[in-house]
């Protein structure tokens, strides 16, 4: 038989399981969750779940509407495009351009901007001061015009669309983690940290960086957002993706001619970027409320 326990003991969650439960209070970040967790399943396996090419053309079965209409077929779930070419396929293909890419590029982008941002926060002088007016030049200006100007220079294509935004990313992360672990450096923990005798790099990281997880959080939101967007609106512009990539932007691109005859071959590249930028969105600014509270305990 247990012995029952006479003494009330106060049991704190764990930072992972306060998001957790932070994530399980609103359903729409849960469904957000669903829903990016699902894309990232695409990106890694989506090729190994469809039975066609993204690019295979049936010639049988031209601007098919989806399977659920009258004149749809049940080969194609969600119709063919003008070309006869099976939409899920290229949708699922889509993925890894439309969000794989652009998750790779902030992540680089951050790890470059996050290193020299910090180590620009943590010097003083003219060179410190040069940089952060040279970046507040370079925040004045909007990220796709940024992406356009270096596209003109280095010429159309998904590498150099991916380029572009990554070079236009880096300065944001730069210019949001100087100011941010300068604003940290004045705090009385810091002081005490640094009057403690401890290191340059203990003090980066192991003191000021866990108090900014958050303005990290929302500044990788923002830059995946942006990311995705710039990403397919350059292939809309067909200064990034090229046809016949499937680019869900590229697609929207494509599908301008047939809007009319066949607008679920529109709809639904659209409808696939509106789902995923609102879900980054959601699931980050759940992120950033749980990694507020946990600061705040």
């Amino acid at each position: 038989m247990a012995r029952p326990n006479l003494y009330y003991e106060e049991r704190s969650p764990a930072p992972l399981e306060m998001v957790w439960l932070e994530f399980r209070s609103k359903p729409l970040a849960m469904a957000a969750l669903y829903i990016l967790l699902l894309i990232s399943l695409l990106v890694l396996i989506g090729p190994l779940l469809t039975p066609y090419e993204p690019n295979q053309q049936f010639i049988d079965a031209i601007s098919l509407p989806p399977a659920w209409s009258t004149a749809g077929d049940i080969r194609f779930l969600l119709g063919t495009d003008e070309l006869g070419r099976d939409m899920v396929t290229r949708l699922i293909y889509g993925a890894r351009y439309s969000f794989g890419l652009p998750l790779l590029v902030v992540m680089s982008a951050a790890l470059i901007g996050i290193g020299l941002g910090a180590a620009a926060a943590m010097t003083v002088g003219v060179k410190s001061s040069t940089l952060k007016h040279l970046l507040d030049v370079l925040m004045s200006i909007p990220s796709l015009l940024l992406a356009l100007i270096i596209i003109a220079i280095l010429g159309p294509g998904l590498f150099n669309a991916m380029l572009a935004i990554g070079l236009v990313l880096i300065p944001q992360f730069l210019h949001v983690t100087r100011n941010a672990v300068h604003d940290e450096q004045k705090r009385a923990y810091v002081t005490a940290s640094r009057l403690n005798g401890v290191s340059q790099l203990y003090l980066l990281f192991t003191v000021i960086f866990p108090n900014i997880i958050k303005v990290l959080v929302v500044q990788f939101t923002i830059g995946l957002s942006i990311a995705i967007l710039d990403i397919a609106a350059l292939g809309f512009l067909r200064l990034g993706a090229q046809a016949p990539t499937p680019e869900w932007g590229s697609m929207l691109a494509q599908s301008l001619e047939v809007a009319y005859v066949s607008p679920w071959v529109m709809a639904l590249p659209g409808l696939a970027l509106f789902l995923t930028l609102v879900s980054v969105n959601l699931v980050g600014e759940t992120l950033r409320v749980a990694i507020q509270r946990q600061l705040e305990r």
